[in-house]
């Protein structure tokens, strides 16, 4: 039987990524993401929840986030999920579930006024380059995140 393990989230970077290398010298970062949710409950109520998720990127995508991501820019990400685990000192069996970063895009917040939705947009320097094959772009995403419940 076939399975599926894909992750795709749309958030903001919560802190600056922090880079390693393994023993054999392999570049790895890592960071956090914040995806928002909102919704108007039946009585009328606006009701947000965040969620935090840790996120891995690996050699090139490690060095394309030492150089371009910082804490509270707008992120893409399409990867999988790989939990890992380890014994503490004290012989605990820890366990930490991460998105793996097969894929990133890096988008720019547009302002908008009371009750337009979000939109996210290319800067011009973007524009420029998205039909290059680089692993990196950056581009144009409508999200509708109001959900009635």
């Amino acid at each position: 039987m076939r399975s599926i393990n894909k992750v795709i989230i749309i958030g903001n970077v919560t802190r600056d990524p922090e880079i390693r290398a393994t023993s054999s010298g392999q570049k790895v970062a890592t960071f956090t993401i914040a995806t928002n949710r909102t919704w108007m409950t039946r009585d009328g109520r606006k009701m947000q929840s965040a969620e935090y998720h840790d996120v891995v990127a690996w050699a090139h995508l490690a060095d394309i986030c030492e150089s371009h991501i910082r804490k509270s820019k707008l992120l893409y990400i399409e990867g999988y999920l790989k939990t890992r685990s380890w014994d503490t000192p004290e012989g605990i069996r820890k366990f930490k579930t991460e998105i793996v970063i097969n894929d990133l895009v890096m988008l720019d917040k547009r302002e908008y006024s009371e009750g337009e939705m979000d939109e996210y947009t290319p800067n011009e320097d973007s524009m420029n380059s998205m039909n290059s094959p680089s692993p990196i772009q950056e581009g144009s995403i409508n999200i509708d995140h109001e959900l009635t419940i």
